[in-house]
């Protein structure tokens, strides 16, 4: 079960806008990411991988927590607004809300719920 220090550090570590170096810090080794059903990415070296090259098709992102990460058990869930900026200049924002299992005080499996057809331009 994860101490509130250690959500609380994850997700300032997230805010700071090194998703990277997020993933990298508070992510097991063995750990999954999923999107809304489709199958989820395994292992932190993929993980990382993929965010490297999101990240390396926008020209920046801007993250937000819309509410307190809710904790209880091995179970947190915290609702993000992500807003992307494309190389050409138009700003597209996601919110979701992240599901994860944490083990210990690492992410073990993480599930992100959105509405794929919501980003549009700003």
């Amino acid at each position: 079960m994860p101490s509130q220090a250690a959500v609380d550090a994850f997700v300032a570590h997230v805010l700071s806008e090194d998703h990277v170096g997020a993933i990298e810090a508070w992510y097991a080794e063995d750990a999954t990411m999923q999107e809304n059903q489709e199958p989820p990415r395994m292992g932190r070296d993929a993980l990382v991988a993929h965010e490297r090259q999101t990240l390396a098709a926008v020209a920046g992102v801007k993250t937000e927590l819309l509410a307190p990460p809710l904790v209880g058990g091995d179970q947190v869930a915290i609702r993000w607004r992500f807003t992307f900026t494309t190389r050409s200049g138009r700003e597209l924002a996601q919110e979701e809300v992240a599901w994860q299992t944490w083990r210990g005080e690492k992410i073990w499996r993480e599930t992100f719920f959105y509405d794929a057809g919501q980003r549009r331009g700003r």
